[in-house]
């Protein structure tokens, strides 16, 4: 954590004109994204168009090729000086406890650990602040079970209140609907709604809205690595049904990305980094 200022005014996200390569594949090129304070933003396109590289560059994960990445108007190339006791991430689920057996209120915990506080999760404050990120998903009475008994929308929930324990302003989430029944993404949609009623700033990685459509109010599109939609929802959905009435064909496997006239090769989804809400928290 920083003691360093943040300008006043800076808006959460404000991402100028970023390309990445990996290897030698060019996964973005020229995107610009500002997420401003309070915002509930989907980020949507097909697989392989670049999301989740995007939402790791966000978080200083991948550098940037070229650009600049700004977190409340720290750059995130700095690690330093960004504010990221203000930043949670919540990362596509392989399993709250990634195989060690643990309660529910144990992986919360984990959530207050970083390089510099190696012993945040211990003492009764911090017992109280993991209950409260739990009771905030739902799950304070589940919070001395097992993690291995739950379902992968409890599951989901608990890695939710691993990154809502340090009471972040922002809250990234990649691919929270995934691979969670529809009973469980309806209540997932019912917690970040509520998340997003009390001022939240939310950025959620999506295939498709779904379930979270009442949740989002403005649609960013990604196809091979550039952006081919940023608007309200609603436009989107209008732009959906011209773009049916013309005829057109949309792209394969993304409902809502439209025709756009990119000759860039497509983009390849980057090698997956395990990470943690702490390591995206960062050494400073």
């Amino acid at each position: 954590m920083t003691s360093t200022p943040t300008p006043a005014g800076a808006p959460p996200i404000d991402v100028t004109d970023v390309s990445v390569v990996l290897g030698t594949s060019l996964i973005l090129s020229g995107i610009d994204l500002t997420v401003g304070e309070g915002e509930s933003v989907a980020l949507l396109g097909a697989n392989g168009s670049g999301k989740s590289t995007l939402v790791k560059t966000i978080l200083g994960l991948h550098p940037v090729s070229s650009g600049t990445v700004r977190l409340f108007g720290r750059d995130v190339a700095d690690r330093r000086t960004v504010p990221w006791d203000r930043v949670g991430y919540v990362p596509q689920r392989v399993g709250a406890s990634s195989g060690v057996p643990a309660t529910a209120l144990e992986v919360v915990r984990s959530g207050l650990l970083s390089p510099s506080r190696p012993f945040a999760d211990r003492g009764r404050a911090a017992r109280q602040r993991a209950l409260a990120a739990l009771d905030a998903v739902g799950l304070a009475d589940r919070a001395q079970d097992h993690v291995q008994v739950f379902s992968g929308g409890q599951s989901q929930r608990v890695l939710i209140a691993r990154a809502l324990v340090r009471s972040p302003d922002l809250l990234l989430l990649d691919e929270p609907l995934a691979g969670i029944d529809r009973a469980s993404r309806e209540s997932l949609a019912v917690t970040l709604a509520g998340l997003r009623d009390q001022g939240l700033t939310l950025l959620t990685v999506l295939h498709e809205m779904g379930e979270l459509t009442d949740v989002v109010e403005r649609a960013v599109v990604l196809a091979e690595g550039r952006v081919v939609f940023d608007g309200p929802k609603s436009r989107l959905a209008h732009d959906h049904a011209r773009h049916d009435e013309l005829g057109h064909d949309r792209p394969d496997n993304c409902e809502h990305a439209h025709e756009h006239g990119s000759t860039e090769p497509a983009a390849h989804h980057a090698p997956v980094l395990t990470t943690s809400v702490q390591q995206a928290g960062g050494a400073q």
